[in-house]
């Protein structure tokens, strides 16, 4: 054999660079579902069905085109992890060089250059090139910079792509309308949302389910709900879908959020589609085009299509381009010096908070939750409430469909967490419950009230958000974009701020019980 061909769960397209001059006479694909992929975090069912139904599709796919596949299915081979398969493998077929595509896990990348150093066989890594920026150009982008700002990367790749461009200038004046996309529903809520895609479960994808109930039982989350494209043709339908249905009011709620026991309410106008992309399913350039010309030929509105673009070429480039630059410190990084545990309900829901509930009952029950309630309810909580930053980031890699390292652990630690001292953001995203309770109607269904600070009816997002500004006072106040909120804590008199420390100390020593 010349080529050991190692193909990951996350790296299911035909175009994927490792398949480059294959040669089906003296070369060999290579793909394993190992156990322990999804046991190193407690893994999601939906997530684990997830990848394992696209591999096992992506593997049809290879045998039609003709590919000599060496597939190890779960349950069907002894090796617990991959280390240990690739090793036993590559000394039986005794290869001439290993050949891979850049991993979306620095640990796997690790393992598999081990496992080849150890064999003396040459690895070969090749860019990634369902990115639209590679890691050396990334790096070239940011110099020695030692904060870097997204919307300056931004608008590099804008003009480097021509998307939404005139020229060197920004279609409409603006290269950001994030300040149109803001907006709360009325008393009334969400209205008309457009019906998820739903497809059949085929034999494969059964199969796949009734392994992880049997594998798996333990691990948290639902299967009754699965609905996520495990195949190429299924995410051009999400795609076409949310082009036809969803792209035109994406814009405007996009940061909203309302209580629902339907699947349309979870989801609202969002696409869906960051699964798809994250497994390679779909290129992010094949998306950001189908948007710009949909904005193009249906005069949509230049604030959704602008918004939705941007967390594509700006957010999700510039999210992977750190992680490779800053790993492996970032996964250690804990500017705070947090230690408190990971709170049981994270994995349950059964909080009396109910904005957590909400989120975390929904995530459970479709490994799935945007962007904001990411972010502004189980993220700031978390750094609100002194979280060990790799507790919490092993979390989100476990619950959500769509997590991959690249993409799951800058986003906690730097975004959520500002565990990075402001590597990447400006500020730590930190509010009171007056925003959850301005952007959804959790509050409304809720025990705690969010403008209650010390009593006992007290919000605890409340609570440890004023605890977190007196704590931190003297550093917020030396940043411009806090200091306004932390120059509110003027209104207090020094027995209110013990009173408020006071509140927090009780909630921070009994957090299972908030």
């Amino acid at each position: 054999m010349k080529n050991f061909i190692v193909i990951l769960g996350d790296q299911l397209n035909l175009d994927n660079p490792a398949l480059d001059d294959f040669d089906p006479q003296q070369d060999m694909v290579l793909m394993i579902e190992a156990p322990y992929e999804s046991t190193h975090v407690w893994s999601h069912k939906a997530r684990i069905a997830l990848f394992l139904s696209a591999m096992r599709h992506f593997a049809e796919t290879l045998r039609a085109q003709g590919y000599p596949l060496c597939y190890l299915q779960l349950g069907k081979h002894d090796f617990a992890d991959l280390s240990s398969a690739w090793l036993a493998l590559l000394a039986e077929y005794n290869p001439q060089r290993v050949i891979v595509c850049e991993p979306g896990d620095y640990r796997v990348l690790k393992t598999l250059n081990d496992c080849t150093e150890k064999l003396t066989l040459p690895l070969i890594v090749r860019d990634d090139t369902f990115f639209m920026c590679s890691q050396s150009e990334f790096k070239q982008w940011a110099g020695n910079g030692k904060h870097l700002r997204m919307e300056y990367f931004y608008r590099y790749m804008r003009r480097r792509y021509q998307v939404l461009m005139n020229a060197d200038a920004p279609v409409g004046g603006k290269w950001n309308y994030d300040h149109e996309n803001r907006k709360s529903f009325d008393k009334h809520g969400p209205q008309a949302i457009p019906d998820v895609p739903r497809f059949e479960l085929d034999d494969i994808t059964e199969a796949v389910i009734a392994d992880v109930e049997h594998y798996f039982p333990a691990h948290p989350g639902e299967l009754q709900q699965f609905c996520w494209p495990v195949t190429r043709a299924q995410a051009l339908i999400f795609l076409q879908h949310f082009i036809d249905y969803k792209l035109a009011d994406f814009g405007t709620h996009q940061d909203a959020m309302w209580q629902s026991e339907l699947a349309s309410g979870a989801f609202l106008w969002h696409s869906l589609l960051s699964s798809s992309l994250n497994l390679k399913l779909l290129h992010p350039k094949e998306v950001i085009d189908a948007v710009a010309h949909a904005y193009a030929q249906e005069n949509l509105p230049l604030a959704s299509a602008e918004g939705f673009i941007r967390q594509i070429l700006g957010w999700r480039e510039f999210i992977r381009g750190l992680y490779w630059l800053d790993m492996p410190q970032m996964a250690k990084a804990n500017h705070y010096v947090h230690h408190r545990d990971l709170p049981a309900w994270y994995w349950t829901g059964n909080t009396h908070m109910n904005c957590m509930r909400q989120t975390i009952t929904q995530t459970m029950r479709y490994g799935y939750a945007h962007h904001i309630q990411r972010l502004m309810v189980t993220g700031m909580f978390g750094l609100l409430a002194e979280i060990e930053p790799k507790q919490l980031a092993d979390w989100y890699l476990a619950v959500y469909v769509d997590a991959v390292d690249w993409v799951e652990l800058p986003n906690v630690i730097g975004m959520a967490l500002n565990a990075n001292h402001g590597r990447f953001t400006s500020k730590p995203y930190i509010a009171s419950g007056a925003y959850i309770k301005r952007m959804s109607n959790y509050c409304n269904h809720c025990r705690y009230k969010p403008d209650l600070k010390t009593s006992s009816s007290a919000c605890p997002v409340t609570a440890l958000y004023w605890n977190f500004l007196i704590k931190h006072e003297q550093t917020l106040l030396n940043n411009p974009r806090t200091v306004l909120m932390v120059k509110n804590l003027n209104r207090f008199n020094e027995e209110e701020r013990t009173l408020i420390q006071q509140k927090a100390q009780q909630l921070l020593s009994a957090l299972d019980e908030v």
